[in-house]
């Protein structure tokens, strides 16, 4: 990663004046995002459009693939129309990013049949109770396999349909056939990423129709090019390479460049996600851990908590922050914090369904609006700190910087409090989400995503940690672990270890 502002040497060939853009598209839950980057990761053109047919009803969350198709095309116009009109470069390629778990049906010509089933669908419980009775305990119920198997179950596998996830289907639209899905976004339709194979005895076993899985290659494969039609809809050029992308939180760590032991992403917002990279899998007999094959070689492992920045909401709702935080960066280390679930159940890093957020240590009782704040700010980046201990204890290497993104760093006071916290550098890229993380994926030749990222993703703010307050601050860390103890939500500390494979 480089510094923003830092100075380039000019290139030595005019014709690097004429490189090729590269276009990433994040497909999310409430709306489309393109961005249109260039090598140096100068953002030239972007674009978004919001998803409006969102049904929800229960256990059941469904959306229409087709507004996804029509938003993306918007979202993508709009972004090649922001570039400078003279900008002549080419679009070299593009590459979608989706939802984890996301599934649906489609034909082979990569049309939708039926409503997509979302990540967060809970109607397969049954189904997800199953396949571990199979053996198959790692599963989960917000993962696409009890989904298919739903299908297969209801009787919506007809021959020659496809599974596809919510990215490759973009992706497929695009090149007007069904494509390859990735690695990553195989995942969590039970692909196993170590033997690069379907688990086929498992999907026999499940009455799944093997030919309704799709192949799968690495992240950054071309997969197809841009046919005519789809150039007509989305003003990409016909005939622009399309890639393999990934899922979302896969691209928005690409998006940080922290694809290399040691380095770790953190993604602070309603929700608080750790990602980092490792030669081997990390082995966790919990689950809380989950590893992605790395399209360099080796692995991302990561972890999703509970906890967040949504705690703010429930408890200082209709307060004004920055003026909260003026206040509160009066007030020094609390003599307690909150640990910040906004709901009940903690996933990561630890799993405790039943959890709900709670104070400890003095001062927890009914409490100005800023100390509240106070409180809880040292509680995300105890959990933050937590998490890393936890994933250094599988054997993991967190020695390295933390890049934070998210809209917790909009917040200066508590991005340098999570720097102090952590004991360590925490960065934060000028550009960040899955669409520019994309647009990393669509520009890196094979096995040179890491190097790629490096020259791409820019530093906007670096905080260091201010080693006068690290005993006080690790005083209260300690406190808010014993008392996690106390409740038998966590073990006993383990050392570090090395990982295997």
């Amino acid at each position: 990663m480089h510094a923003a502002g830092s100075r380039r040497e000019a290139p030595s060939d005019p014709a690097d004046r004429h490189d090729a853009l590269w276009l990433g598209v994040d497909l999310g839950t409430q709306g489309v995002r393109a961005v249109l980057v260039d090598d140096h990761g100068t953002v030239v053109g972007s674009g978004e459009d919001t998803l409006l047919r969102d049904h929800r009803d229960g256990p059941r969350h469904e959306q229409d693939p087709e507004e996804w198709w029509s938003a993306a095309c918007r979202a993508t116009r709009a972004a090649l129309a922001a570039r400078d009109p003279g900008d002549g470069r080419p679009v070299g390629a593009v590459s979608v990013d989706g939802t984890s778990g996301t599934l649906l049906l489609q034909t082979a010509d990569a049309l939708p049949v039926g409503p997509a089933l979302m990540y967060d669908d809970a109607r397969a419980a049954d189904e997800t109770a199953a396949i571990r009775a199979l053996g198959a305990g790692h599963v989960q119920s917000t993962w696409a396999l009890p989904r298919l198997v739903r299908l297969a179950r209801e009787g919506r596998l007809a021959p020659g349909l496809r599974a596809a996830h919510q990215g490759d289907h973009l992706s497929g639209r695009l090149a007007g056939e069904a494509v390859p899905t990735d690695t990553s976004q195989a995942l969590k339709t039970g692909y196993d990423p170590r033997s690069l194979s379907w688990p086929h005895t498992l999907i026999d076993s499940l009455g799944i129709d093997p030919a309704v899985l799709p192949d799968v290659v690495a992240p950054g494969t071309t997969v197809g090019h841009v046919t005519p039609a789809a150039a007509r809809a989305s003003g990409i050029p016909e005939g622009t390479p399309v890639r393999a992308g990934m899922t979302d939180g896969c691209a928005a760590q690409v998006a940080t460049a922290a694809l290399e032991p040691g380095l770790w992403c953190s993604s602070l917002g309603t929700t608080l996600v750790l990602k980092g990279a490792a030669p081997q899998p990390l082995r966790d007999p919990s689950g809380v851990v989950y590893n992605h094959r790395n399209p360099d070689g080796g692995w991302l492992p990561g972890g999703a908590s509970s906890t967040g920045t949504g705690r703010l909401n429930t408890d200082l709702g209709g307060h004004d922050l920055d003026q909260l935080t003026a206040r509160a960066l009066r007030l020094g280390v609390p003599g307690g914090a909150t640990y910040p679930l906004a709901g009940t159940g903690e996933r990561f890093p630890f799993a405790v369904p039943g959890a709900r957020g709670f104070d400890v240590g003095p001062g927890s009782g009914p409490a100005d609006p800023a100390a509240r704040l106070n409180r809880i700010a040292h509680g995300l980046a105890y959990v933050e700190r937590l998490s890393l201990d936890a994933l250094a204890a599988l054997g993991a290497d967190t020695a390295g910087p933390v890049t934070a993104v998210g809209g917790a760093v909009r917040n200066h006071w508590l991005t340098a409090l999570r720097a102090d916290v952590l004991g360590r550098t925490v960065l934060v890229p000028a550009h960040t989400g899955s669409a520019f993380g994309s647009a990393v994926i669509a520009r890196a030749p094979a096995g040179r995503l890491a190097a790629t990222a490096r020259a791409m993703v820019r530093v906007a703010h670096r905080y260091e940690p201010d080693p006068s307050r690290a005993d006080e601050l690790d005083h209260g860390y300690r406190r808010l672990v014993a008392a996690l103890r106390e409740k038998g939500w966590i073990g006993a500390p383990r050392a570090p270890r090395e990982a295997t494979a």
